[in-house]
């Protein structure tokens, strides 16, 4: 059973580092996607930071886990922002790739 002892501290600030990622995310990528790129990957680093603080190192105290900031395990959380910013990219390189030579470009869908 996993015990979830996220505080509202901890639960704000993932909030704001979500916000913050998906902000960066949306400025990498740029618009070719969706103008509500911000928003989806604010959305899934949050949820993704909630399952990796309570879930995947939940099990650990604030003793072993330097710094737990209310409950949040902060630097654990930073590998969804290393993994999250590597899909940006990797986004980023697919949307403004170019065509083969003799096709012209298409808009992506939406």
């Amino acid at each position: 059973m996993v015990s979830w002892d996220l505080g509202v501290v901890g639960l704000g600030l993932l909030a704001v580092m979500s916000l913050a990622f998906g902000l960066i995310a949306h400025w990498v990528v740029g618009k070719g996607l969706t103008r509500w790129l911000w928003l989806f990957a604010a959305i899934a680093y949050f949820i993704a930071g909630i399952l990796v603080s309570e879930v995947w190192f939940g099990w650990a105290t604030g003793r072993e886990m330097q710094p737990n900031i209310d409950g949040l395990s902060f630097d654990e959380v930073q590998l969804v922002t290393l993994t999250g910013l590597v899909a940006a990219l990797i986004a980023r390189f697919v949307v403004r790739r170019k065509p083969p030579t003799g096709q012209t470009a298409q808009k992506p869908s939406r």
